[in-house]
C-alpha cells in the first residue's frame, strides 16, 4: 500500500525542510515554504514495476579501460542553426530544454523540427489541442507521416505510450503542463516540475531516446521551476528576442555536448521560423543616404562574427532634464559612455537629450560595440555623416583608451568579405599582427581623442 508523507518546499529554490518555517534556510526568502503531499509506493508496487519491465536492471561498475569510445552517432536535423547550436545534432538519450517568452515561437520551432526530421517524432503537448497543432503544421506547410500527436499531462501514461510507439525523438510542450499521479500538487509547482523531469530524464537514459522539453520563464527572464531542473538537463537552450522584431536568437546556456558559444539566429515569417544564414545584411541599413549618428560595428555573437548598425540621436533638452534612452544596449554603460566623452575629450552632452538604438531589436552584450557607439555619437552630435564603407571594433575604457577585443581577425575578415573598405581597431590589438593580409584598411587608434582626428577631421 502506498505511503502518504507530507513535506514542505520552498517555491523559490526548491528546498525541502520537515516543518513549515517562516524563512528558508537555503534561499534566505520569506514565506516561501509550502506544504505537500507525496505519495510514496510500497515495496510490493516497486517489484510489480520491476516484473512488468518497467525498469531496467541495476547497472555494474565497469573499468574505465573496458569502455569503448567512439563518435556519437547525432540525429541531424533540416535545421541547421538548431544543429549548430547542438553542436552538431541531437545527442541519443539527451534532455534539452528550451526556454523563452510566451509567444516567441518557442512551439513553432520544435514542431518545425518535429515535422522536418527523419524520424519518427513523438509531440505531446500539454497546452493546446490536436486540432491546434494540426492548423500551425498547416500554416509551417512541413507534413511528416511518423510525427504522432498526443494530448497528455499525466506522465505516466505518456511514457507508456513511449514505450508502445518506441519514438526516436519525443517534445514535451511544456514541463509546467505534466503532473506526476504520486505527487498531491498542482501542475507547474515546485515538486511536480522536479519529479516530471526526473521522470524524463530517468526514462531518456534508460531507452536512449532524445526529450527535448519546453519551458516558461520568469518575469526576470529565468526559466520557471526549480533550479535543479537546469542540473537534470543535458543542454539548456535560451530563446529570445522582440516580439516587435522578426529576428530571434537561440542561445545555448549549458551543453554537455557541444560549445556553450554557439547561437543559432531566426526570422518569423508568416509560414514559421526561418534560419539565418547571413545575419549581417538584415541587420545592415538598406538606405542610400548618408545620415549623422549612425556607425557599423563588427561585433561576435556566439562564435559568430555579424556586423550590426548603431544609431544614436543627440538633441538639445526641452524639457530641462536631459532624458536618456537606449534600445538593444545596457542603459548605464551608455552613461559610463557619454561621462568619457564628456571628460576626456570635452564634449558638452550633459545638456542634450541622448537615444540609442541597436538595429533589428538585437539586444548586443559584447563590448567591442563601444566604439561604434561613440563614433554614432559624436556624429549626431557634430551632424557629421560616417562613410557607410567604414566600420568599428573596440572597448573604450574609463581613462579613454581603445582597448583590445578577442577574435579580432574574423572581425576583419567580416567585414571584408561585406565590402567595407576601412575598419578602426585598437592598436594593442596588433603587435604582432600585419594589417596588409586583410584586403581591408585597417586603422588603429590608442584613444577616443585618435578617432575623433582620424574620422572627423
Amino acid at each position: 500500500m502506498s505511503t502518504v508523507k507530507k513535506i514542505y518546499a520552498c517555491t523559490s529554490c526548491g528546498a525541502r525542510q520537515s516543518k513549515w518555517v517562516g524563512k528558508c534556510p537555503a534561499c534566505n526568502e520569506w514565506n516561501t515554504i509550502h506544504e505537500e503531499i507525496v505519495v510514496k509506493e510500497s515495496p510490493r508496487e516497486e517489484r510489480q514495476k520491476i516484473v512488468r519491465g518497467q525498469k531496467r536492471e541495476d547497472p555494474k561498475p565497469t573499468p574505465l579501460a573496458h569502455i569503448k569510445s567512439g563518435d556519437i552517432q547525432r540525429l541531424i536535423t533540416p535545421d541547421d542553426e538548431l544543429n549548430r547550436v547542438l553542436g552538431g545534432g541531437i545527442v541519443p538519450g539527451a534532455l534539452v530544454l528550451i526556454g523563452g517568452q510566451p509567444g516567441i515561437g518557442k512551439s513553432t520551432l520544435m514542431l518545425q523540427i518535429a515535422l522536418g526530421v527523419k524520424a519518427r517524432v513523438l509531440y505531446v503537448s500539454g497546452e493546446e489541442s490536436e486540432e491546434q497543432i494540426k492548423m500551425r503544421a498547416d500554416r509551417v506547410g512541413t507534413q511528416q507521416s511518423d510525427c504522432f500527436i498526443l494530448t497528455e499531462t499525466n506522465t505516466n501514461k505518456i511514457l507508456t505510450h513511449a514505450q508502445h510507439l518506441v519514438p526516436d525523438m519525443i517534445v514535451i510542450d511544456s514541463i509546467q503542463t505534466l503532473a506526476a499521479p504520486h505527487i498531491d500538487a498542482t501542475p507547474g509547482s515546485i515538486s511536480q516540475v522536479r519529479e516530471c523531469a526526473g521522470e524524463l530524464q530517468r526514462f531518456a537514459k534508460e531507452t536512449n531516446i532524445p526529450i527535448f522539453i519546453i519551458g516558461h520563464i520568469t518575469k526576470d527572464g529565468s526559466i520557471a521551476g526549480p533550479k535543479l531542473l537546469e542540473h537534470i538537463v543535458d543542454t539548456v537552450l535560451q530563446f529570445e528576442g522582440d516580439q516587435n522584431y522578426t529576428y530571434r536568437i537561440l542561445r545555448t546556456l549549458k551543453n554537455r555536448f557541444g560549445s556553450t558559444d554557439e547561437i543559432g539566429i531566426y526570422a518569423m515569417t508568416s509560414t514559421g521560423l526561418q534560419g539565418v544564414s547571413n545575419p549581417s545584411e538584415l541587420l545592415l541599413s538598406q538606405t542610400e543616404e548618408l545620415l549623422s549618428g549612425s556607425a557599423i560595428c563588427a561585433m561576435i555573437e556566439g562564435m559568430r562574427p555579424m556586423l550590426i548598425e548603431t544609431q544614436a540621436l543627440v538633441s538639445k533638452a526641452v524639457y530641462g532634464t536631459p532624458q536618456r534612452s537606449a534600445t538593444g544596449f545596457d542603459l548605464r554603460r551608455l552613461g559610463m559612455l557619454l561621462a568619457v566623452l564628456e571628460k576626456r575629450c570635452g564634449f558638452a552632452f550633459g545638456q542634450n537629450d541622448v537615444f540609442l538604438n541597436i538595429a533589428g531589436g538585437i539586444r548586443v552584450e559584447d563590448p567591442a560595440i563601444d566604439l561604434a557607439i561613440i563614433s554614432a555619437l559624436i556624429s549626431s552630435l557634430e551632424d557629421v555623416s560616417i562613410p557607410k564603407d567604414t566600420c568599428f571594433a573596440g572597448e573604450v575604457g574609463l581613462s579613454g583608451e581603445i582597448r583590445a577585443v578577442n577574435r579580432v581577425e574574423q572581425r576583419i575578415h567580416e567585414a571584408a568579405r561585406l565590402g567595407f573598405k576601412e575598419i578602426f581597431v585598437s592598436k594593442y590589438n596588433f603587435k604582432n599582427l600585419n594589417s596588409d593580409k586583410y584586403g581591408i584598411r585597417v586603422r588603429t587608434i590608442g584613444k577616443v581623442e585618435d578617432l575623433y582626428y582620424g574620422l572627423f577631421k
